[in-house]
């Protein structure tokens, strides 16, 4: 039977993968109240939500020709649905992280790809030479070593710099805690040290995410690329419009898929917030609960320039490796053609805040 939804492809990857490796997947900080709320959000479902968010088509309108292209930071995408940042995807194919490029390449979108992946950088960039990759840095506590990454990746084609600053610690994953996760055991991390050593660095013979770094600390990373740099994690207008007093060039609304701080708000109910108080200096994007055309028409019209994907690329990738990560962005690529389409919505530039309202429960 072929799979028809996102949520297919969660079902067969939970079949599919070890215990210990969905649970890694999937599993969230603490109560996990924040990551089920990422999806709830959207729909809003729970008995406790005040509000939910509620399509406002137009008709009578010409949509024989839909465009659904966009550009983030100057890059033309087919469509304002990326690929977010995750790590070790040789987990669940073995071909890791060249798969998913490849899979971005064709789809003609961009992939951040990971800090913690586990295929070299030099083997992603030549696997999908002409594809759009932009890099997520976690800022190790040896500067040196981060800067010689950021050279690194500079030098190899990828196009920003995207820094997570909601990990100033790991969150507590009660799931990996119960499994006794040691990924140790059987990953290496290829990119963990400098160029000239070939051998790789066990994860967690390392301490890989600097817990020192602040505001004041990204005029070094500003004078170490040319690269533009986006903040990944923010989720109120008070770092938003630090993040515009800093020059930065963009924001990923995100609470790291409700795996770090439980209890904060989802990531669709900050969105408004950080669009507004960057006031248009920026390109705010966002991630974290996105399952359906609807939610990527939900969230651009409450400003977002573009969604990014995280597990459900995970649940493709664990389907049919490349095939299965193309799968996945092609039926969600399609559930927004038609969501624009039924909305009245000839290209992206239309859709805006009159499109959708929120009504009480």
């Amino acid at each position: 039977m072929p799979l028809a939804c996102l949520t297919d492809f969660q079902a067969f990857a939970r079949e599919r993968l070890p215990k210990s490796t969905w649970d890694f997947i999937e599993g969230g900080a603490d109560d996990s109240f924040t990551r089920d709320d990422n999806i709830a959000a959207f729909k809003r479902k729970l008995f406790v939500a005040k509000h939910r968010i509620r399509l406002r088509p137009r008709y009578l309108k010409n949509v024989v020709n839909v465009d659904t292209r966009t550009t983030i930071q100057g890059e033309e995408i087919t469509a304002p649905i990326c690929i977010s940042p995750t790590g070790f995807h040789c987990l669940v194919w073995p071909d890791g992280e060249m798969s998913t490029a490849r899979a971005a390449q064709a789809a003609g979108v961009c992939y951040i790809t990971s800090t913690f992946a586990t295929c070299a950088l030099e083997d992603i960039a030549a696997t999908a030479p002409r594809g759009l990759r932009w890099f997520q840095l976690y800022v190790h506590p040896d500067r040196q070593l981060s800067k010689q990454l950021v050279q690194r990746v500079e030098s190899l084609g990828f196009r920003a710099l995207v820094i997570t600053v909601d990990v100033p610690k790991l969150g507590n994953r009660r799931h990996d805690i119960r499994n006794q996760l040691d990924l140790k055991l059987n990953l290496l991390l290829k990119d963990l040290h400098s160029p000239k050593e070939r051998t790789s660095m066990p994860y967690f013979q390392m301490s890989p995410i600097d817990s020192s770094i602040c505001w004041n600390d990204l005029s070094w990373l500003q004078s170490i690329t040319r690269l533009p740099i986006i903040l990944k994690g923010i989720l109120t207008k008070e770092d938003a419009e630090l993040a515009v007093k800093h020059n930065i060039h963009g924001i990923i609304v995100s609470n790291h898929g409700g795996r770090q701080l439980d209890d904060v708000l989802a990531s669709i109910d900050a969105l408004a917030e950080v669009v507004a108080a960057v006031k248009g200096k920026m390109e705010v994007y966002l991630d974290g609960g996105i399952r359906t055309g609807n939610d990527v028409l939900k969230a651009l019209a409450l400003g977002a320039k573009c969604v990014f994907l995280g597990r459900p690329i995970l649940w493709g990738l664990a389907y049919k490796g490349e095939d299965g990560v193309k799968e996945v962005l092609n039926i969600i690529k399609n559930e927004f053609h038609t969501s624009m389409a039924l909305t009245g919505c000839q290209s992206v530039a239309e859709i805006n805040q009159d499109m959708i309202q929120f009504s009480r429960l």
